[in-house]
């Protein structure tokens, strides 16, 4: 059985979805009539409890590292580029070139882009990090509306 939470944020509403004990999924919905899967549940675990707590904390500027065990479902490159985004430094950006140079295949940029595009788990994966080579922001699952309010978030919290 997986479980969900609905949790409300700046930027709409979010479910989070939990498989044995991790995070598996992120959405931003428009609202909080989203169908239930058959295999799914809505339920206040620990695990969803303590997400929301975390992304609400998040949004509040008063966390810059998530710390929750996650699951995303893909391909061994999917999951190579994910966790290499979680390296991406709260506040800073990288291009889609520097990851592919960082996970050792420097020609794979487009594959990058497209194992962003397929992110499970944004902004705790936070591929909102990752900007084109000319630093102008390009796609993004949640919208580029959403990218450019996450990396402003950062960006206003982050000056030292």
């Amino acid at each position: 059985m997986n479980y969900i939470k609905n949790i409300k944020t700046p930027i709409g509403i979010i479910t989070i979805e939990e498989k044995s004990n991790k995070i598996i999924e992120l959405q931003l919905n428009s609202n909080l009539a989203q169908p239930i899967k058959e295999n799914e549940q809505i339920k206040e675990t620990p695990l969803l409890i303590e997400a929301e707590k975390q992304l609400t904390e998040y949004f509040n500027k008063t966390r810059t590292k998530f710390d929750l065990p996650l699951a995303p479902q893909g391909t061994d490159f999917m999951k190579r580029v994910w966790k290499e985004l979680t390296q991406i430094p709260y506040g800073e950006t990288r291009t889609y070139k520097q990851i592919a140079q960082k996970i050792g295949n420097e020609k794979a940029s487009r594959a990058v882009g497209m194992a962003n595009n397929k992110n499970p788990i944004p902004i705790i994966i936070p591929c909102h990090r990752v900007i084109g080579a000319n630093n102008k922001l390009v796609g993004y699952a949640l919208g580029l509306d959403k990218k450019e309010f996450l990396l402003d978030l950062e960006k206003s919290n982050n000056k030292n």
